[in-house]
Parts: structure tokens; C-alpha cells; sequence
């Protein structure tokens, strides 16, 4: 219960305050505030829209009566009167307690308070001669006692770790990092507003699935005691949504918890929230208008604007460049290569080989810093691995989307739609006509990471159950991430599914992305962390959360 002696004597200590508080006529833990509701009842940020640009001179002429409740954030005696700041809603405000006003017994209990203890006040507000908008309290009533000291003179927790572990702090000592959260809920109601506003409807999917699919990750592994079967803890809602279409819910949306047996990292936690939607009668270019326009919508509903500052780069979500994958590793290929590619190095396996082959290292490591020398000979050296693999039968598409997160990734930073993706690593997209080794598929990338991934939903059955069979084999091959084989998502392909839309945006990232915050771990209530004392926490993750 408690981490020190300190701890156990301070709350000791306070325990005591709490009996002489009883003493007085008040409840150590009442069950409401105020005992009475009435027309004075209100909130500190109320009294704040209302008065808080009145003149002293016209709150003396009308005295104002006002009843708020808050957490004491500051507090001061003088003699027969003191102030106190009570925080509430994430604002603050003054009271002023005196003697005469509040009678012998409420001055009492104002000399037993502590900070972070809850009261209710009622009273009238002036201000002081330093202008400050203040209540002159003319009730006191005791709500509840922290019978722990704040952190940091309660100026927030300075371990960041702490502030994760013990976010019910965190939120009342860090009004920054409540804002946060307050932006987040924000996001939610805007991306709702944006697809219901649009004819979509709001669905819910099963979290337990007897099959782990619509992404390629490792899952969380649980029983079901009476039906004595394992289920997986859902990776993606995908598969049930697209099933939701073939049963005639042409506009679907869910914002979806989703869990991931991964690293954990700035950008990654086991549990995160995605935004999937499917539209019928759509395709990837339909979706590449509609994201831009969702994401320009929600920027401006939560921060008035489409520019947002993160990680020391102002992002403009009004300003998207479209590039192929290709495209991408062209403009970003690394400087000091031994060869730049062109457009006909991705056309078949035998010009990716050829063109691998020419970027292998052709010397040792350098022996300096280099920072340039020592990425080109590091990419040098991926290039003559990839070009061994692929000869050995692994997909070249799935080395081209190995190359583009080597080469392109980190630098898309301005809102960017990567599209056209090879089939290798797509095994739920739909082909482009004419050209089977790529699929009608984009993801977008900000800061320097994936935000969305959508794409044609594939809806040929047959071809399909081909797709699974083959993520079948790079699973027997090692590939413990590799799609499963699910029949009954084929068998409903069977029905019909219409030409469909699809897409999943990560609601962590877009949070991060419009509050600057650098750490998914900043935008997540209660995220995942390690035991205390525990050692080797993983910090890495497929990139599959976006």
C-alpha cells in the first residue's frame, strides 16, 4: 500500500487531520456536492466563461453568488484569512477564506486542509487588488482528503515513466498533458461527425476471434473455458467489416480496440485504437479523396487549423504529395550507392536481382562516423542479402517494401499517400488490371510514419483462397506474422462482395500528430509498461499499427 516509511507516516498523519475534520460537523467522505442542488450549483470553467473578463468595479456592484467544488492546488494562512487555488475541469480559481465570514468552525476546518484535498465553497466573487478573480467564501464544506503529499510541490511528476504508471496524477499536476486527452476525445467526435455525416453506419465487431486475421501480426492468445477453445484477442476488424458488406451495410465505420503481441515503443503499445471504414462501389482512389479531406476536417474541428507542429516540423494536413512506392525509393534513394535506381530496376525479379547485385559492398566497413559512408555500406550489404533471398524464392515485392522502409519512410515527414503496393504483401488487396505483381493499394505516412493503410478490397473468392494459401506457405516458412487461412470470410466472398473500399487509420498516431506529442505512450491513458524492476523491455514494432 505503501512505498516508504514516509508515505506511511504521512498518511498516518493525515488519517488524524481526518478525525478532527469529523470533529467538526463534516462527513470524512460525503457522497455528494452540494448537499442541495440549486441555481448557484456550477463549475469553475462556468464561472470563468461568465465572469472572468468582469470588471471589479461591476462584480462590487453585483456580488455575484456563486457554489463551485474543486482540488485544493494551492493554499496560504494569514493569520485570521488565507486564499487557496481550487482546480476543476482542468482551470483553476481563487477563494478567499476568512474568519468573520465563514465562522470559527469552517476557519477550523480550513486550517485542517491539505493540498490536493476536495472542498465545495460557496460565496461571491470581486477581485483583489491584483486583479485576480476570486470567490470570498461564505461556506466551506469538506469533500474528500488526499492522504498522499503531490508530486514535485505539485508541479507534476518528473519521471516519465511515473507519469504513465500513475496518469490519476499525471492529469490533475500536468494540465498539458490533460489537454492532451481532452484533444483526443475531440478527434473521436470529429472522426464520428465526418463518416455519420457522410451516411455511414457505426458498428461493433467481435474482439475474440476463432481466427486471427485482417493484418499481419502476432496475436494475444486466450481460452474460452465452456466452449474449450483458444481465441485470439482481435489484430484488425477488417474481415468482419467486409463481411458486414456482403450482407448489404454498403457504409461501414468502427473505431476499434485492437491488440498486438509486439515490441513496444515510442510509436507502438500492445493495445491501440484504429479507425476502419469500408464503402461499396468504391475503390483506393475514391478513399485517397475521402482521407484527405478526413484528415483536414478533424485537424481543423480540434486544433482550428490544418497545420500542426510536431517533432520540430510544421505539418500542413492541407498539403498531401501523392508518390508511387517506387517513386518514393527513387526520390529518397541514399546518397554514396554504388547505383540509383530507375523505374525498370522494380520491373520483374531478374532486374531487382541485377540491380541489387550492383549496390552490394564492394570493401570492408568504414572504419570512421561517417554517418553517410556507414548507412550506404549498411544498405549495401541489405542489397546483396535481398538479392540472395529473392533468388531463393522470397517474394521481390516483398524486398521492394523492405527497401522502401529502409529508403523512403523516415523522410516522409509532410502528409504523403504512398500508393501502389506489390501483391507479395497485400494478400487481402485487389490486383491493378494488366499488372498482377502490384495491387490498387496506398498507405499515408506523417511524421515520419505510417498513419493509414487502405486499399481495392480484393473480392474474387478463388483468387483469395490463393492469396491465403500462399501466406500459408510464408508461414511455414517461419513467418509467424503471415495470414491465416480463414474459409468463412472465403465462403462469404462466395455471396458477393461489390467493389469496396477499405481503410484503417490509427487513432494513436493522429492524436500524436495533432497534440505534439513524440511518445504513443503521451496520447494512451494507461498504457502497457513493464513490471517495476524489470529489465529488457523491447523497444521496437512491426510499423503495422497505423
Amino acid at each position: 500500500m505503501f512505498d516508504s516509511e514516509f508515505e506511511r507516516n504521512l498518511f498516518e498523519l493525515r488519517r488524524e487531520k481526518l478525525k478532527e475534520i469529523e470533529k467538526l460537523g463534516q462527513q470524512a467522505y460525503p457522497n455528494r456536492f452540494p448537499a442541495e442542488q440549486g441555481e448557484l450549483a456550477t463549475q469553475i470553467p462556468a464561472v470563468r466563461a461568465q465572469w472572468g473578463e468582469t470588471t471589479g468595479e461591476a462584480l462590487e456592484a453585483e456580488k455575484p453568488r456563486v457554489q463551485v467544488a474543486g482540488r485544493i492546488m494551492a493554499i496560504r494562512a494569514q493569520g485570521k484569512a488565507g486564499f487557496a487555488t481550487l482546480q476543476q475541469e482542468g482551470q483553476r480559481l481563487q477563494i478567499y477564506v476568512r474568519l468573520d465570514a465563514v465562522g470559527e468552525q469552517g476557519f477550523a476546518l480550513y486550517k485542517l486542509l491539505d493540498l490536493g484535498d476536495h472542498i465545495g465553497v460557496t460565496g461571491y466573487l470581486f477581485r483583489t487588488r491584483t486583479g485576480e478573480l476570486t470567490i470570498h467564501v461564505e461556506t466551506l464544506m469538506f469533500l474528500s482528503k488526499a492522504m498522499l503529499t503531490l508530486p514535485e510541490k505539485f508541479h507534476g511528476l518528473a519521471d516519465v515513466e511515473a507519469r504513465y504508471r500513475q496518469r490519476y496524477v499525471d492529469l490533475f499536476t500536468n494540465l498539458d498533458s490533460r489537454e492532451v486527452f481532452v484533444k483526443r476525445s475531440k478527434v473521436l467526435r470529429a472522426v464520428r461527425k465526418f463518416f455519420d455525416d457522410r451516411g455511414y453506419l457505426e458498428v461493433e465487431t467481435p474482439m475474440m476471434q476463432p481466427l486471427a486475421g485482417g493484418a499481419a501480426a502476432r496475436p494475444f492468445v486466450t481460452h474460452h473455458n465452456t466452449l474449450d477453445m483458444d481465441l485470439y484477442l482481435r489484430i484488425a476488424p477488417e474481415l468482419y467489416l467486409k463481411r458486414l458488406v456482403v450482407g448489404g451495410m454498403d457504409r461501414v465505420y468502427e473505431i476499434n480496440r485492437n491488440f498486438r503481441n509486439e515490441g513496444i515503443s515510442t510509436r507502438h503499445n500492445p493495445e491501440f485504437t484504429m479507425l476502419e471504414f469500408y464503402q461499396a462501389y468504391a475503390n483506393y482512389l475514391d478513399l485517397i479523396e475521402l482521407t484527405q479531406e478526413l484528415l483536414k476536417f478533424v485537424a481543423v474541428e480540434v486544433n482550428g487549423t490544418t497545420v500542426t507542429e510536431y517533432n520540430g516540423n510544421t505539418i500542413d494536413f492541407a498539403n498531401v504529395e501523392k508518390l508511387k512506392m517506387t517513386e518514393a525509393i527513387i526520390k529518397w534513394w541514399w546518397p554514396g550507392m554504388a547505383m540509383s535506381p530507375s523505374l525498370a530496376d522494380f520491373a520483374d525479379k531478374e532486374s531487382l536481382i541485377s540491380f541489387l547485385r550492383a549496390n552490394a559492398p564492394s570493401g570492408a566497413a568504414p572504419e570512421n562516423n561517417d554517418r553517410i559512408q556507414n548507412r550506404a555500406f549498411f544498405l549495401a550489404s541489405w542489397c546483396a542479402d535481398a538479392a540472395l533471398r529473392i533468388e531463393k524464392e522470397e517474394p521481390h515485392g516483398k524486398v521492394i517494401a523492405e527497401l522502401f522502409e529502409h529508403v523512403a519512410e523516415e523522410n516522409l515527414i509532410q502528409p504523403t499517400i504512398i500508393y501502389e503496393f506489390p501483391t507479395a504483401i497485400s494478400p487481402l488487396s485487389k490486383q491493378k488490371p494488366g499488372d498482377p505483381e502490384w495491387v490498387e493499394r496506398f498507405e499515408i505516412y506523417c511524421g515520419g510514419f505510417e498513419l493509414g493503410n487502405a486499399f481495392s478490397e480484393l473480392n474474387d473468392p478463388v483468387e483469395q483462397h490463393k492469396r491465403f494459401e500462399d501466406q500459408l506457405k510464408e508461414r511455414a516458412g517461419g513467418d509467424d506474422e503471415a495470414h491465416q487461412m480463414d474459409e468463412d470470410y472465403v465462403r462469404a466472398l462466395q455471396y458477393g462482395l461489390p467493389p469496396t473500399g477499405g481503410e484503417g487509420i490509427g487513432i494513436d498516431r493522429l492524436v500524436m500528430l495533432l497534440t505534439g506529442s513524440i511518445s504513443v505512450r503521451d496520447v494512451i491513458l494507461f498504457p502497457q509498461m513493464r513490471k517495476i524492476g524489470a529489465e529488457g523491455l523491447r523497444d521496437q514494432g512491426t510499423g503495422e499499427q497505423g
